[in-house]
């Protein structure tokens, strides 16, 4: 059974099974047997580096709901998600825009059982568009902290998943600038636990390397082209 094949589950009294895709247009699912292939899947979660027509196309054909953050490339469209200055553009300032996916960029959202938290983004590298140094994504992180207290006094835990597009430091990043990953995230899952980390950037080009890495209570999955886990709540 190939790493694409593998599925990850935490046996609790209900799992959620989640299709997670990032970095690669995979034909596997841009496919017409879509529906078929992912008959069981109840959400989505892109981690960057992917065309809105493509998350389009998967929302289409699933009719799921889709949480996505924008990496380092495909960055078109993220002037629609920041928060809008000039009132002219308040119509564009949603977190539903064009491909009907639900943006969680520097947000936390609960759907139904779960709880999602996004960080978009990679290590800044040459000062492109959603690049930030990990003082930076530290700060965007202690902007979250008062719902995650919150979360944790209402619904007894900060969070499920991280969805992000880079990875933590030193688990499945790289030695370059551009694919190290933040020490932030570290701390982030030494103080709040998700069950899952869920981040892209780092292409797999040979499937038997390491997908998923255990570290203290966190699975850090790297959801490269596409990969299916079962989240229990």
């Amino acid at each position: 059974m190939s790493n694409t094949d593998k599925k990850i589950t935490i046996e609790k009294e209900k799992n959620l099974k989640i299709l997670c895709i990032s970095d690669k247009v995979d034909p596997q699912v841009y496919s017409p047997q879509i529906k078929e292939r992912f008959s069981d899947i109840d959400v989505v979660l892109c981690a960057g580096d992917l065309p809105h027509d493509y998350l389009d196309f998967v929302v289409s054909s699933l009719n799921k709901p889709l949480f996505f953050v924008f990496g380092n490339h495909h960055t078109d469209e993220l002037k629609h998600y920041k928060k809008a200055v000039d009132l002219a553009l308040i119509q564009i300032n949603r977190e539903y825009y064009g491909c009907g996916a639900i943006y969680v960029g520097s947000k936390i959202k609960k759907e139904e059982n779960f709880i999602i938290m996004g960080l978009g983004g990679s290590m800044r590298y040459n000062n492109g568009l959603n690049q930030f140094t990990d003082m930076e994504m530290f700060i965007e992180v202690l902007k979250l902290v008062p719902r995650l207290v919150w979360n944790r006094i209402f619904f007894g835990r900060y969070l499920d998943i991280l969805l992000t597009h880079a990875p933590p430091k030193g688990i499945h990043d790289k030695q370059d600038k551009c694919h190290m990953g933040f020490k932030t995230y570290l701390w982030f899952m030494k103080t709040f636990k998700p069950k899952f980390l869920v981040h892209g950037h780092i292409h797999l080009y040979d499937l038997s390397e390491v997908r998923c890495t255990q570290w203290e209570d966190t699975q850090v999955v790297n959801a490269y082209s596409h990969f299916v886990i079962n989240l229990g709540v």
